[in-house]
């Protein structure tokens, strides 16, 4: 099976959804002629034109609000919003309508667009490129949230998020991008939702998401080598949260640990461990830990961010204090 990059995932699935619906266009700033400000849209304007690849100003406000109309009219639109950070802008077009309009039509209009977006650290973007606010968009009834950890899921994930008739959020790592998995030619898709165990364990369970996945099976190995045996699962889908998988995997290792690049205090871990007390608190043998960024914003700094995003050091120790 050949191999693929992430970005270049992205890109190809982007491809066969153009190819696929006639409804679907990609909309944001520079997906046209550069391809994208990380390359994802390369080549699909050349291939499918200015009506179907769409340049914008820089007003994600404008680009999100296009796109929530569209939506609901029948388009199925593909927004790129640059940075995660940005979707603070267009927060309301996300909140106050992308997400309420089927509630508050009883069913009659749809929304099923996708706000591509990347977020966190480790390219010294400083705190207003590095953010990574999953945890808002999961406080939000109606919004899907996607945080693929490779090119295989990053391919399968995003074909079902636009055909989804819910508005999803689908947030890459930049520093992802690069790295590269076996990626079949043939179609497939990832149903939204599902968890994925990406390392079987009996000792202790890792729940991680984007980038902290691989860091994960990093610290994985590195435990196993001091005899310590632990079981990783990447949600794929924050919301909704398969936790039934996540459920199961503690009753079987009775420890938990959550990793995400988010900010700790009220973060994606904080949600996780909340519903492992609720539902399986007596398989517990230790309370569940988190990893995560510290209560401040992201630094400019390369010394500082490299101790403000968690690595494989900050999860080998919160396992050991547990197991």
């Amino acid at each position: 099976m050949r191999e693929l990059s992430y970005i270049r995932a992205v890109n190809e699935a982007l491809r066969e959804e153009l190819l696929n619906d006639e409804n679907v266009f990609i909309i944001g700033v520079d997906v046209g002629v550069s391809g994208g400000p990380f390359s994802a849209t390369r080549g699909l304007l050349q291939e499918f034109g200015p009506k179907r690849v769409r340049e914008t100003p820089i007003s994600e406000a404008e680009i999100v609000g296009l796109a929530v109309g569209a939506a609901a009219t029948g388009l199925r639109p593909v927004v790129e919003v640059m940075f995660f950070d940005f979707v603070t802008v267009c927060w309301d077009q996300i909140v106050n309508q992308a997400a309420k309009l089927r509630y508050m039509t009883g069913g009659a209009v749809s929304v099923p667009m996708v706000i591509r977006t990347q977020m966190g650290g480790g390219r010294n973007a400083g705190p207003q490129h590095s953010q990574s606010l999953e945890a808002w968009c999961m406080h939000v009834p109606g919004l899907k949230v996607v945080m693929p950890s490779g090119a295989y899921d990053a391919k399968g994930l995003l074909k079902s998020a636009i055909r989804d008739d819910n508005p999803v959020v689908f947030v890459e790592n930049r520093i992802l991008y690069g790295t590269k998995e076996r990626v079949p030619e043939e179609e497939y898709l990832i149903p939204l939702g599902k968890a994925a165990v990406k390392r079987e364990g009996s000792d202790v369970t890792i729940v991680a998401t984007s980038q902290m996945v691989r860091v994960s099976l990093s610290a994985a190995e590195a435990l196993a080598a001091e005899g310590i045996s632990a079981e990783v699962i990447d949600p794929r889908t924050v919301s909704p949260l398969d936790i039934e998988t996540i459920i199961a995997s503690v009753k079987k290792t009775h420890r938990l640990v959550v990793v995400h690049e988010g900010v700790t205090s009220c973060g994606m871990g904080a949600e996780v461990a909340a519903l492992v007390m609720e539902q399986a608190f007596d398989y517990l043998d230790a309370p569940v830990k988190r990893v995560g960024a510290p209560f401040c914003p992201s630094p400019f700094s390369p010394a500082l961010e490299k101790r403000y995003v968690p690595g494989k050091d900050d999860i080998i120790r919160a396992v050991k204090e547990i197991a």
